[in-house]
């Protein structure tokens, strides 16, 4: 019983500690933005996340704690298939997988045009 105490009092420690005050904010007025716009230059340097995603596999979670080194895992996408290329989680590109001085690479394939 004093471990339930312990996690419930833990709890609301935590609960206390990310507790937010909010402050009403001023109406926005009905006048036009002022000030330069962003531009597309200023945002060259944002870092993205980028990911090549060469296939997926669904396994019972009982298979996944059997997993081991020497372990195979099929994927749903064949050895010829192209790997997506994701930004941000995003698939916007495909493309084949390399290596580049003993490391791995991904050459660009094809550019999808989503809107």
């Amino acid at each position: 019983m004093s471990d339930i105490k312990n996690i419930e009092t833990a709890i609301e420690a935590a609960t206390e500690a990310v507790r937010v005050s909010t402050a009403r904010l001023d109406e926005l007025g009905a006048g036009k933005a002022s000030g330069e716009p962003i531009g597309l230059a200023n945002l060259m340097d944002v870092p993205v996340k980028v990911t090549v995603e060469i296939g997926r596999t669904r396994i019972p979670l009982g298979e996944l704690v059997k997993l081991g080194p020497g372990s195979l895992l099929v994927l749903d996408r064949e050895s010829h298939e192209p790997a997506d290329i994701l930004v941000n989680g995003k698939i916007v590109a495909r493309g084949e997988v390399v290596t580049i001085d003993g490391a791995y690479g991904v050459r660009v394939t094809a550019i999808l045009n989503t809107p």
